[in-house]
């Protein structure tokens, strides 16, 4: 068994504001996604002027924020987010979809390319060979909150997880870094 690294999910406090790795993952990975996209369009000559790239992730981020957490409260939580509906916007304490903030980015893009006559279908080749760094990336801030661990196993690399309780767990989280973030990124 592999002890568990106590990693503070918190980077920086400043105040009542507080930095955390997870929400740090998703500013490396839209980074990365928007410098190898703008890469992309410059490479393969596509008609889209560096400005319109930057409102593409305006357009990209703000979809897949807000879905993400929708997908969440709909698909996770439905009943508790009906009695407090304020609670939806209570984004610090945690709450983001995969699902949802798929479904949300489709949507902001389908919008951004409609509003700029846009071949969508273009735009998303390109901009989806860059999902799995924030995928990958995702999955390493999952690790290091602690959850989504895998289930209990006997395995010489298995972890105790702080709120996995007392037997050791797979880190399914590092599994998936490595398929859905190294590997995917390679075959796309």
């Amino acid at each position: 068994m592999i002890p568990y690294p106590k990693i503070n999910p918190e980077i920086l406090n400043i105040g009542p504001l507080s930095i955390r790795w997870y929400g740090m993952m998703y500013l490396v990975g839209f980074v990365s996604s928007y410098l190898l996209v703008k890469y992309q369009i410059k490479k393969k000559r596509i008609a889209m002027s560096m400005k319109d790239v930057e409102s593409l992730y305006s357009f990209l981020i703000l979809g897949l924020i807000i879905g993400a957490r929708m997908g969440y409260v709909i698909f996770y939580d439905l009943d508790n987010y009906f009695r407090n509906p304020l609670e939806i916007f209570a984004v610090w304490r945690g709450g983001m979809s995969f699902h949802g903030g798929l479904i949300g980015s489709v949507i902001a893009g389908i919008l951004f390319c409609r509003k700029l006559k846009i071949d969508f279908w273009q735009i998303s080749d390109i901009v989806i060979v860059t999902a799995p760094i924030g995928l990958g990336l995702g999955r390493i801030g999952n690790f290091i909150n602690g959850e989504l661990y895998g289930r209990v196993t006997a395995i010489p690399w298995a972890m105790v997880f702080p709120d996995g309780g007392p037997l050791p767990r797979h880190p399914s989280q590092l599994y998936e870094f490595f398929l859905e973030g190294i590997m995917l990124f390679s075959i796309l």
